[in-house]
């Protein structure tokens, strides 16, 4: 293919060699700035490009040397994506395996928590269970990663109508949930009543026109599956009683059989307008669950042994916990300890920290109060998971469920059906998986006192099937895990607050940058992980050519 010519007879790159071997790589960028190849020097973090050999050989300089502390996706990222370039990486990281919250565990996996929680998982060879992420958006960067690393995917069910809601203390009782497709039916054919209602006895008339009144009446007709007018008897008007959208108790069967619709609930609004039913409508609309999700073949560590196996093993120390960094005029001293042994030191030319940020902030460091002052704002949020291995899939048989996910204002919060082996003969499902104060909770009891609580009120659910069937379980407390010690950040007033403006760009003397989902507005998700991850490694690659 021909190069684009920036003058008669000369190409862009031999332009840019020979500009290279007569001035260095300073000037080198600088023409690439001037040929809209390179971002401007006055742009401290430009925009991902995929990094490259080439880019050395036309500056005649030797790849740096960069340690990065932290295991995790956003650890890892780093290292492939500088290894592209020939960067000398080496990874430490503190646990005995890598990716870190992007855990999958099967049947050998051991975890001590902080406190002495300690657990081997039993799980029937071939199951497993995400503990940390479990699904992945369309549009998310992460997807590219899994088709640049050829990992399969396959569609996790993330909305399911026909999965169930149980809201205990809006009075539901033991044993009748409420199929997620009947709470939906019935808050928008309540409210479409009661705005139809609204509407047609003048309450709007200050906002609508004659033509719109009547425009939001049919629409709200068609929305809730209301009914129409009755001259002279408002009560009557517009009344919700149900329809196709809430299901049936007996499926619409062959000729002469149309089935039996169930019955809206008869409450007041105020029962069926509650908390937990706006998180179902926010969680649908919400931009990153909004469209089909996606999850690896085999467990969302597919992710982080295909981005190990790119990088190369030998790069990366496990149960290797960094204890210090002293960022120096030329160079970044990281101290660590490999498995338990002595004191260790890696020099290097640039330093990427990647870990939590308060975990971080514990480390003496000499990259200034700014940076201590930052790390320090993030606040840590609880999380944590329970996976209940059953004999028999009884949820796909008797409840016709497959996949999804049940809503409750229980302490467990969430019940997670499988995705994957549909009508196998066991599964995993995940019997909470609950934040916060719930998460707390759960996390001050040993394995065997989460799975009792975690059961007793599942069977409120699903009966006693969802105890008599149990065959083993896992549990996890994310901010009892060793070097984690939390689910994700919580993030005051966002992260382009101004308190975090020094871990978004180099500190110390300018050879240590910081990278993880923490420093993206996609927290808790790989897909701010490599993001933060692909504008430290470009603001990397930038400042080693031009210097």
């Amino acid at each position: 293919m021909a190069e684009a010519g920036v003058g008669s007879g000369l190409t862009r790159r031999r332009f840019l060699r020979a500009v290279g071997r007569t001035s260095g790589a300073g000037a080198m960028l600088a023409a690439m700035g001037a040929l809209d190849l390179a971002v401007s020097s006055d742009t401290p973090w430009p925009p991902f490009r995929q990094l490259s050999y080439a880019d050395f050989r036309l500056s005649g300089r030797s790849a740096a040397k960069v340690v990065i502390v932290g295991g995790g996706v956003a650890g890892l990222a780093c290292a492939y994506e500088l290894g592209k370039a020939g960067y000398d990486c080496t990874v430490l990281e503190a646990n005995h395996w890598a990716g870190g919250r992007n855990l999958t565990v099967r049947n050998g996996f051991e975890l001590t928590e902080l406190g002495g929680v300690k657990q081997r998982v039993g799980f029937t060879e071939g199951q497993y269970m995400n503990t940390g992420p479990g699904r992945i958006a369309q549009w998310m960067v992460t997807m590219d990663y899994c088709r640049e690393l050829n990992i399969p995917l396959e569609v996790f069910s993330d909305v399911n109508h026909d999965a169930y809601v149980f809201n205990e203390k809006d009075g539901m009782q033991p044993g009748h949930p409420l199929r997620r497709r009947a709470v939906v039916a019935d808050a928008y054919g309540y409210l479409s009543e009661l705005l139809a209602k609204a509407t047609d006895q003048g309450a709007l008339d200050k906002r609508l026109t004659p033509e719109d009144r009547e425009k939001l009446i049919e629409f709200l007709r068609q929305f809730g599956n209301i009914g129409r007018k009755r001259p002279g008897d408002p009560e009557r008007s517009f009344v919700y009683d149900g329809g196709s959208a809430r299901g049936y108790s007996r499926w619409p069967g062959a000729t002469g059989d149309p089935g039996v619709r169930t019955e809206p609930k008869v409450a007041p609004l105020s029962q069926i307008i509650t908390k937990e039913v706006g998180d179902i409508f926010e969680f649908v609309m919400d931009y990153k669950h909004a469209t089909v999700m996606m999850q690896p073949i085999g467990g969302m560590d597919a992710i982080p042994r295909a981005l190990a196996k790119a990088i190369g093993a030998q790069k990366i120390k496990l149960n290797s916990p960094v204890t210090g960094i002293t960022d120096g005029p030329d160079r970044v001293s990281v101290r660590y300890r490999d498995n338990g042994g002595p004191e260790r030191q890696i020099d290097a030319d640039y330093c990427i920290l990647t870990g939590s940020p308060q975990l971080l902030a514990r480390l003496p460091h000499n990259l200034g109060p700014d940076v201590q002052k930052a790390l320090n704002t993030y606040q840590m949020n609880e999380a944590g998971k329970i996976g209940l291995e059953y004999r028999r899939r009884w949820w796909e048989i008797e409840d016709r469920i497959y996949g999804g996910v049940t809503e409750t204002d229980m302490d467990i919060r969430r019940i997670w059906y499988p995705s994957t082996g549909y009508h196998s003969e066991r599964g995993i499902l995940v019997g909470y998986y609950n934040t916060g104060d719930n998460a707390v909770t759960y996390g001050a009891m040993n394995h065997a006192a989460r799975e009792a609580r975690a059961l007793a009120q599942g069977v409120k659910i699903h009966g006693p099937k969802y105890r008599t069937e149990l065959a083993r379980s896992f549990s996890i407390a994310w901010h009892r895990v060793p070097y984690l010690e939390n689910g994700w950040q919580n993030i005051p007033d966002g992260p382009d607050a101004p308190v975090y403006a020094p871990l978004s760009r180099p500190s110390g003397s300018g050879r240590t940058y910081f990278a993880g989902d923490w420093l993206s507005h996609t927290v808790s998700w790989q897909h701010g992980a490599f993001l933060s991850a692909r504008k430290t490694v470009t603001a990397i690659h930038q400042r080693s050519l031009a210097h």
